[in-house]
């Protein structure tokens, strides 16, 4: 696999500097990682996980 050109996400960084950050592979996959734990790569398609995004931001806002 080639080097990933990690970014990190701009609601990143909390007290801890604890980071959220995304990647997108020549496949057309996205890897996400956090910054306390770098080595664990999770793998998702672009639909799925806009579809996950989606999802949370309207529990989010149903929740407050």
């Amino acid at each position: 696999m080639p080097e990933l050109n990690w970014q990190k996400s701009t609601f990143s960084g909390g007290p801890q500097g604890e980071c959220v950050c995304i990647a997108a592979v020549p496949d057309g996959t996205i890897r996400l990682r956090e910054s306390d734990e770098p080595r664990v790569i999770l793998g998702a398609e672009p639909k799925a996980l806009a579809s996950l995004l989606s999802h949370v931001k309207v529990n989010l806002t149903h929740t407050r």
